[in-house]
C-alpha cells in the first residue's frame, strides 16, 4: 500500500468510529450525549466521580477552553455538576450527578463494544505494535519538539 494514504485511513477510521459510537448511544437511549463527552466521563468514572477541571485537562490532554465547553454541556444535560473547593476557591471540581452515575453501565458497555470492534481480528502482538506506532505518530505532531 502507498503510505500517502495513511492519514486518509486514520481520518476515515475516526469518522466510522464516531458514527459507530453515535449509533450505540442512540440504541442505549443516550442520544443527548455525543462521543466528545466520552473522555471526560471515562476519567470521572475512573476517579470516583470527582476531579478538578485541571486534572481532567491533564488526563485527557485537552486545553482549558475545550474542557470548559464540554463540561458546561454535560452540566446542562445534568450528568455533572461543578463544586468549588472549600480550601481553595480558585479550584472547581467536576462531580458526577446521580444521572451521570446511573449511565456508567451503559457507557462501559458501549466502550467495550467499541474496543472489541476496533480490535476484532487483531492478535495481542498486533495490538501492541499498532498502539506503539500510533503513539509514535502522535508524538511526531507535538508542537514542543
Amino acid at each position: 500500500m502507498n503510505d500517502k494514504y495513511i492519514v486518509y485511513f486514520i481520518s476515515k477510521t475516526k469518522k466510522k468510529m464516531t458514527e459507530f459510537i453515535e449509533r450505540e448511544l442512540k440504541e442505549e437511549e443516550l442520544d443527548d450525549l455525543v462521543p466528545s463527552y466520552g473522555n471526560i466521563l471515562t476519567v470521572l468514572y475512573d476517579n470516583d466521580g470527582k476531579l478538578s477541571m485541571k486534572e481532567i485537562g491533564e488526563l485527557i490532554g485537552k486545553d482549558k477552553s475545550t474542557i470548559t465547553v464540554l463540561i458546561n454541556k454535560l452540566s446542562k444535560l445534568g450528568y455533572v455538576q461543578k463544586e468549588k473547593c472549600q480550601e481553595d476557591r480558585r479550584v472547581t471540581y467536576i462531580v458526577l450527578t446521580e444521572k451521570g452515575k446511573s449511565i456508567e453501565g451503559k457507557f462501559n458497555d458501549i466502550s467495550k463494544k467499541v474496543y472489541l470492534t476496533a480490535y476484532k481480528n487483531f492478535s495481542k502482538e498486533e495490538k501492541d505494535i499498532f498502539l506503539n506506532l500510533l503513539k509514535k505518530m502522535n508524538n511526531n505532531f507535538d508542537l514542543n519538539k
